[in-house]
């Protein structure tokens, strides 16, 4: 998620970008976050539970980022004795990269009509 400042308004907008590349596949805003926490605790489980998702949850949404791509976006290694772990493949930073810097140029580019859309805003103050 990209904050917008807007000017003038109490109102803060977020922008969600979801790329659909066709049937079920998908990247957005939580699997970004998820391939994000990945790489900074090198774990699936604990980047889940950063995110109050169940390991499963997290772990599907892996599976299908890994078939989606040509490659693999994450690399995990099962538990035990060396415990386990997980990594960003190289497609997955690319991944990750590409996405972020394109939520930051829609933000930019967008940024005046999202702040004249939130100035249309009526009044939000009980959340409606």
């Amino acid at each position: 998620m990209t904050p917008i400042e807007t000017e003038g308004s109490t109102a803060r907008a977020e922008l969600r970008l979801r790329l659909v590349f066709g049937e079920g596949a998908m990247i957005g805003p939580g699997k970004a976050d998820l391939l994000e926490l990945i790489a900074q605790t090198g774990s699936i489980s604990a980047a889940g539970r950063a995110m109050n998702m169940s390991y499963k949850r997290a772990w599907m949404l892996v599976e299908t980022m890994n078939a989606m791509f040509r490659a693999p976006v994450v690399q995990s290694a099962r538990g035990g004795a060396k415990g386990g772990g997980a990594v960003l493949t190289e497609t997955g930073a690319e991944v990750l990269r590409h996405y972020r810097a394109l939520e930051r140029r829609c933000a930019d580019l967008g940024g005046a009509e999202i702040a004249a859309i939130t100035a249309l805003l009526g009044d939000m103050s009980d959340e409606k």
